[in-house]
């Protein structure tokens, strides 16, 4: 089933809670927050206590994208927060299968980021025991970018894995999501869309939202 998760940070960050409940008044169905260190990306956005913050608010589920070094070390603080999804990047730790473990026993779904720059088959050997595979269509570290077109065929590349093996992950993409990407990496297998700048500038986000479900 199609998903849509609004990127909070394209939100007003003086007015989170009037922005979350907009989207939730329009029927996303979860929200994504993508946490920046400076360090594995070039850019810092909000840490444990404005995640902390969020979670006492939201009414949906929250998918955090950690695109940080070391992302271990957050784990345990998620959970304890309600968290239901956490991706990392597999460029972020040395041992990507350990964490996958570690947020599945923490009872939140386990995936994995792939910059623009990485491969589907390094994550070959993880696949069966991943939640979801998030498709970064942009470089991380920043929003508002343009749509990577050549990111597609990573989406066609994991479904046909997927269907192969009949693995149960799903495909996310987050990055210059709008109506017609959207359209394009869901012909391709994808089924939760990410999209920040194209909901929180809509004039009305239910309308926006029901077009990127297709």
């Amino acid at each position: 089933m199609d998903k849509i998760l609004p990127s909070l940070l394209a939100g007003d960050f003086a007015n989170l809670g009037r922005d979350i409940g907009r989207m939730e008044a329009a029927g996303a169905d979860m929200f994504h927050l993508d946490v920046m260190d400076g360090q594995f990306v070039p850019n810092i956005s909000y840490g444990l206590p404005v995640i902390e913050a969020i979670s006492k608010v939201s009414n949906i589920p929250i998918d955090v994208h950690l695109m940080t070094l070391q992302p271990d070390q957050f784990i345990e603080e998620l959970k304890r927060m309600g968290v239901a999804m956490v991706s990392f990047h597999v460029e972020a730790t040395h041992h990507p299968h350990r964490l996958i473990q570690k947020i599945q026993q923490n009872g939140m779904k386990a995936g994995i980021a792939l910059n623009p720059h990485s491969a589907v088959s390094e994550l070959e050997y993880l696949l069966p025991d991943l939640d979801f595979v998030l498709i970064m269509t942009v470089n991380p570290g920043f929003g508002g970018q343009e749509f990577i077109s050549q990111c597609v065929g990573k989406i066609t590349e994991l479904d046909g894995m997927r269907k192969a093996h009949n693995y149960q992950f799903d495909i996310e993409v987050d990055g210059g999501i709008n109506d017609e990407t959207a359209a394009i990496c869901r012909d391709e297998g994808a089924n939760l869309f990410v999209s920040g700048s194209h909901l929180f500038k809509a004039e009305d986000p239910a309308a926006a939202i029901s077009r990127l479900r297709g």
